[in-house]
């Protein structure tokens, strides 16, 4: 009889930021495909723009999916990821100091609020990444 010794399984920090950045980038993305209408007038950002904008995160969010989905992840197209969302968040605050949108005080909050989660995103992928 052959026995065989499992190790435990440990917490890959890098596979798990990037599948919760791909879920909350997908949900978004989503939330603004499907209510674009709606959010036009919550956030001040025309619903055409929006379509776009959601239509470009389900994309983003499918490639870093798969980013995190290979049996080892790539150190490159984590940077690839890792600077994408460094840019997403510097042009959130951009789009706010120059006012880009005729956002209202809900959208500014959520555009600076999500700039914060991105570089977050970015700043824990970065550091899983270094670690490894």
């Amino acid at each position: 009889m052959t026995t065989t010794a499992t190790r435990p399984r440990t917490l890959d920090l890098l596979r798990v930021a990037l599948r919760l950045d791909a879920v909350v980038t997908g949900a978004n993305g989503a939330a603004y495909l499907a209510a674009a209408p709606l959010l036009t007038g919550l956030l001040g950002v025309p619903s055409g723009v929006l379509r776009g904008l959601g239509a470009f995160l389900l994309a983003y969010a499918a490639g870093v999916w798969l980013v995190a989905a290979r049996p080892a992840i790539s150190a490159g197209a984590t940077g690839v990821v890792v600077g994408a969302n460094l840019l997403w968040a510097a042009a959130s605050v951009g789009a706010v100091v120059t006012d880009r949108f005729d956002l209202t005080t809900a959208g500014t909050v959520w555009v600076l609020l999500q700039a914060a989660v991105v570089a977050g995103f970015a700043a824990v992928q970065l550091t899983a990444l270094r670690s490894r």
